[in-house]
Order: structure tokens, then sequence, then C-alpha cells
């Protein structure tokens, strides 16, 4: 099996690209939700730290639930700062509840997180060619639309390439290097 050059090393790495990343699917509200914390926490660490502690951050954030990481109080907060299942930032875990807050207004604007998402693409997954993973760039013009737009609604750790790689790993674009067997052209 040929697979993206980034995915070979560690085995959580293989078994995160092979069963989610690049996928598009219609995902739940909360799940989107969790994409977009996991990629936040991940701004200036290894993926592989975060897949590490993805099972803490669900613990401690109830499994992305939208509605329940709004309401985080700030004991709440300061508790998960704490936690070592977690990535102890605290800009990164307050951005859970400012985040869960926009969501919730996304989500009754538009109806759900996924239609929100299309408003910023003409086709769905947007498929790139890259031959290399040096070919794949940090950020495209969605991306920075779309950090854009989150940041007006306030959001944080939304940057145009957390963004980016938020799209790559939700399937909205398919950055699968062309050789890889999970490129939308090479799916059976």
């Amino acid at each position: 099996m040929t697979i993206c050059d980034w995915a070979t090393k560690y085995e959580e790495e293989r078994i995160y690209h092979n069963e989610e990343w690049g996928r598009f699917t219609t995902k739940s509200n909360d799940l989107y939700f969790e994409f977009l914390i996991l990629e936040g926490a991940q701004a200036g660490l290894s993926w592989r730290t975060i897949l590490n502690k993805r099972e803490g951050y669900r613990t401690v954030f109830h499994h992305f639930d939208i509605e329940r990481c709004a309401e985080l109080s700030d004991e709440e907060l300061e508790a998960a700062r704490l936690n070592t299942m977690i990535v102890r930032n605290k800009l990164k875990i307050a951005s859970v509840r400012k985040n869960a807050v926009a969501f919730k207004k996304i989500i009754i604007e538009f109806g759900s997180i996924e239609n929100y998402l299309r408003t910023f693409f003409t086709e769905v997954p947007m498929i790139n060619h890259w031959e290399t993973i040096n070919d794949v760039p940090s950020e495209s013009k969605e991306s920075i639309a779309l950090s854009k737009d989150l940041k007006k609604r306030g959001c944080s750790f939304i940057g145009p390439t957390i963004m980016y790689a938020f799209l790559q790993a939700t399937g909205f674009i398919d950055d699968h290097i062309v050789s890889c067997d999970f490129h939308t052209n090479n799916r059976i």
C-alpha cells in the first residue's frame, strides 16, 4: 500500500491517515468541532502529540459536545489547564469555549457546520494533485477566507494554516499525494 509520506513513520499517524484524514463524509457538528479544536491545539506541536492526547481531549471536553463546551465555566477551564491529559496552554484551552459559542451561532444560521463550510467552496471535495508532500501548500484562498470569517465570529486558534489543516483533515480539500492509495482518483 502506498500512502502519504507524513503518515509512514508512526503507527498512530498511519492509522489516522488511513481511517480518517482527508475523507469527506457527512460528519456531526460535534465531530467538526473536535477537528477544529485538535487542529488549533496542534499549532506549534507535532500532530503525533495531539493524536496521543486525543482521548484526553475527548474526556476533558465532554466528547466535544458543542452545547456543553459553550457552557464551560472559568473553573472548568482552569481545571483543564492543570490536566496533563491535554496540552496545557491557557489560550488554546480558552478557545474551546469561545469556538463552541461561535459554532452554536453558526449552526443556528446555516443549519450545520458542514453547510457553513460548503459556502467557501464551489466543489467539495476540492481535489489537488500534488506529486510530493513538499508540494502541498500551508494555506489556500478558502482557508484564508474561512479564517477571516471565523475570526469575525469570535473564534481563536483559527489562522489560515490551521484552517487549511482542518479542511484537509475533514476532507474538504483532498491533499493526499497522487501516488497515495487514498487520493480520490485512486479509490475504488
